[in-house]
């Protein structure tokens, strides 16, 4: 329990603090607790969704040195919580209605109904970016020469048989990018089918472009220091994918609530959970441990990927999100358990 300390504290100065903006907008209890409620509601949903996160975040951060791993645990949480909860929604209203950050703020503040409105209209290119970057994150773990633990068989011998086909995972991508612009072209017109592909394109080059610049800052750091690989590429690699989670649940807690305020207070709540789920995965060796648990992560991953581009066509509840990725990590981890009952002597990583 002492890893979801901070997390506790969070969240009762983060309902507290529901409770309080509750009473100053409505004045009424009812309304009080109301608003209250939704910041639970958004906290649960935010800890849903980020289930498969945090378990991605561990296994990039176990390969990191400890004062890259305390930097991401302290400098990526506040990023994560007030970069992507905050300011990352008043930067698409800066950007969609060519407004100042203050005007923006003053919006968000006085005018929620607009701000909900201009940030639903920016779901088909966030959708777009995150789905296409999510997606070549799941993709890379399963198209890997050197994976050698197989949890679908049938499926992830194949992928590891033809990773050493060059670029064969964004071949898939573009394959898939093409397809979908075709339906939405079809769907709702040329001008948002080519929205949603310059969307994935910048999706999928900021994928490339922050492999290369991790390669090159961690090579770079290797030489100047002798120190182990992931530095500062892998810090960066960690806070884009960070923002790729992020862009479902910061866009579906405006179906819940238009206040930004609201949604910041729940959300960052939920982020302090995936924080602290992150360090117990870390220092617990728990992805050691259960030897299918990170397979059932990379599946969510690119289930969420192919959910937010069919959010491009129609929408679904991130209920369903939510519940389909913590299912299949339920289902890895009982694949686990089995595991190590079946094999008591072996090491569960034993190749």
């Amino acid at each position: 329990m002492h890893y979801f300390k901070w997390a506790f504290i969070v969240t009762i100065l983060g309902l507290a603090l529901g409770a309080a903006l509750g009473w100053q907008m409505t004045g009424t209890v009812g309304g009080t607790l109301t608003i209250f409620f939704i910041c639970v509601v958004l906290a649960v949903l935010e800890i849903s969704l980020s289930f498969d996160n945090a378990i991605v975040n561990a296994n990039k951060l176990k390969d990191m040195t400890p004062l890259w791993q305390r930097r991401f645990l302290t400098w990526g949480i506040l990023i994560a919580v007030f970069g992507m909860r905050i300011v990352f929604p008043l930067l698409i209203v800066v950007v969609a209605a060519n407004v100042g950050p203050w005007t923006a703020m003053v919006m968000a503040a006085s005018e929620p109904e607009r701000y909900a409105e201009i940030m639903h209209d920016a779901h088909l290119p966030i959708a777009a970016f995150g789905g296409t970057f999510l997606m070549m994150v799941g993709l890379s773990f399963f198209f890997n020469n050197e994976k050698d633990i197989h949890w679908v068989r049938w499926v992830e011998e194949k992928a590891s048989q033809y990773s050493s086909v060059k670029g064969i995972e964004i071949a898939f991508v573009l394959c898939v990018m093409l397809v979908f612009s075709k339906v939405i072209e079809s769907r709702l017109g040329t001008a948002q089918s080519n929205i949603f592909f310059h969307s994935a394109i910048w999706g999928l080059l900021t994928f490339l472009l922050v492999e290369v610049l991790g390669g090159v800052l961690d090579r770079s750091q290797q030489l100047m220091e002798g120190a182990a690989k992931g530095g500062l590429g892998a810090f960066l690699y960690l806070e884009v994918l960070d923002a790729s989670f992020s862009f479902d649940g910061v866009i579906g807690a405006f179906a819940l609530t238009q206040n930004l305020f609201i949604i910041a207070i729940g959300l960052g709540i939920g982020a302090m959970y995936v924080r602290s789920m992150t360090i117990m995965l870390v220092e617990k060796g728990t992805l050691t441990q259960y030897r299918y648990l990170e397979h059932g992560a990379f599946y969510a991953i690119l289930i969420l990927s192919v959910i937010m581009y069919v959010q491009t066509l129609t929408h679904i509840p991130e209920v369903i999100t939510g519940l389909g990725g913590a299912g299949l990590i339920g289902i890895s981890l009982w694949s686990s358990i089995r595991w190590n009952r079946r094999h008591p002597g072996e090491s569960p990583t034993h190749h």
